[in-house]
This record gives C-alpha cells, structure tokens and sequence, in this order.
C-alpha cells in the first residue's frame, strides 16, 4: 500500500511535469502535426484536457504493467481516473468562468493541478476498494473513446464553445 502511495505521487508529479510541458511542444516544434494529436493546439478547453489525458495515459500503463499482479483493480481505477481527471477540467473550468464571467491563468493553472490530484486520489483509493472490478472494458472502452475523440478533434473541431479558446 505504501508503494501505491507512492507511485501515485510520482504520477502526480509526472502528469503535472509532462502535462506543463506539453503545452508548449505544439509550438516548440513548429507546430508538428504528429504531435498537435497529443499536446494543446490552440487554448481551447478541449485541447488543454490533452495535458492530463495523454500523460495520465503513458503513466498508467507503466503502473498497470508493474502492479497488476499485486493490485488487480488497479486497471479499473486508473481507467476511471483517467476519465475523471480528464472530464473535471471542463467542469471546473466552465463552473468558475460562469459565476466570474471570465478566465483568469492562475485558476486555469490550478484548475489543471487539482483535476491531477482528483484522478490520483481517486485511482489510489478505487485501486484499494476493488468497487470497479467488473467495469473495467466499459472503462476501457471509454478511455478509447477518449482517445480517439482526442486524436479526430485536433484537426476536425465542431463549432463548439469548448473547442473554441476562449475570449
């Protein structure tokens, strides 16, 4: 259990770490196509819940490969945590903007930082409870959906306000 803890405070700081920088990777390599799929290409919502997801991702199959064994619920809880961490971005995000009536860096920042440490608590304690045991294909399914949403909308966005960066 402790290593759990562990290994979900480094995800933390992980997420937080390659999620920050991959704000900035569209840009640092001259807007590479390949790599607008996973990182932000414009400041909208939806391209910034990349920054949790796909970080969020690569972690979780490096702690489902090394926990698997010990903790055979962890791919259920991750797969939750990915998609609440993921989905609480826009929550929190379009319930402060909407009583403020605008949006201010320094919430989006923490906004960003509390989603992260939402899905790492989460996945921790849903890893221990094993409530998420017979869910892990739906769970599955909906983080590949995810996936894919992420990878299409990049480049074919509806005219939606969460794909739009905000004014």
């Amino acid at each position: 259990m402790k290593l759990l803890k562990r290994y979900a405070i480094i995800g933390i700081l992980f997420v937080l770490t390659i999620g920050s920088l991959s704000h900035f990777l569209y840009d640092w390599t001259g807007q590479n196509h390949i790599v607008g799929l996973f990182t932000p290409v414009n400041e909208s919502v939806w391209e910034h819940m990349k920054l949790l997801f796909f970080p969020m991702l690569l972690y979780s199959i490096i702690m489902i490969l090394k926990f698997r064994r010990q903790y055979p619920h962890i791919t259920s809880a991750l797969f939750f945590g990915i998609i609440m961490g993921t989905l609480l971005i826009p929550l929190f995000f379009y319930a402060y903007t909407s009583v403020l009536g605008t949006n201010y860096l320094a919430l989006d920042i923490g906004i960003f930082i509390l989603s992260i440490v939402i899905s790492f608590w989460l996945t921790y304690r849903l890893t221990l409870s094993h409530r998420l045991e017979s869910h892990t294909f739906v769970l599955g399914l909906m983080v590949c959906a995810l996936l894919v949403c992420f990878l299409f909308f990049t480049y074919h966005a509806p005219n939606a306000a969460i794909f739009l960066p905000p004014s």
